[in-house]
């Protein structure tokens, strides 16, 4: 039986990266945490040539996660995936790796957050104030609509501790 999938996705400064480290600091049994950008992000020269752009090469690379993780040995029935990526890429590829008959159970959650509080992060802790403005507050509410429309769950963390988050995230895994 391949594990649940949880992917955790959200905008830059959100917090996915700080609640997945916190999900895989409880050592939880059978649960397993993975980094999409582990596999390295290339240049968009690259994702152009090599993939016709940063569209393909994030769907690309979202179903290239997706495989990886259906296979993963019994010791893992909950992968969670820290990743930005669309959450329609992520049920396009969780139906196609689907194994024979069986659907791979799967959950995307979205974490959220007030742009201010998303620009402090990125300025602050995370040190990257060249992420926050425009670009990123239309993609944020992309994946807000996206998360709408799909019925997903999704976790506000502007007021809330990375335990209350992890909490909540932990709490959308199917049963």
């Amino acid at each position: 039986m391949p594990p649940t999938i949880l992917v955790v996705t959200g905008a830059s400064g959100v917090g996915k990266t700080a609640t997945v480290r916190a999900i895989a600091a409880r050592r939880m049994p059978g649960v397993s945490c993975f980094h999409f950008d582990s596999i390295g992000v290339p240049s968009p020269e690259v994702m152009a040539q090599e993939f016709g752009g940063p569209e393909s090469w994030l769907r690309d690379a979202t179903a290239r996660w997706i495989t990886r993780l259906v296979v993963l040995d019994d010791s893992t029935r909950i992968a969670v995936l820290d990743g930005q990526t669309r959450p329609s890429f992520v049920e396009e590829a969780l139906r196609r790796a689907a194994v024979g008959s069986t659907a791979i159970r799967g959950q995307i959650v979205l974490l959220d957050c007030d742009p201010e509080v998303r620009a402090r992060r990125l300025a602050g802790p995370r040190q990257q104030p060249e992420l926050n403005g425009p670009r990123m507050d239309h993609w944020a509410a992309y994946l807000r609509g996206q998360a709408d429309a799909l019925n997903l769950p999704v976790v506000d963390t502007t007021k809330q501790t990375v335990d209350q988050v992890v909490d909540a995230v932990l709490r959308c895994v199917p049963t």
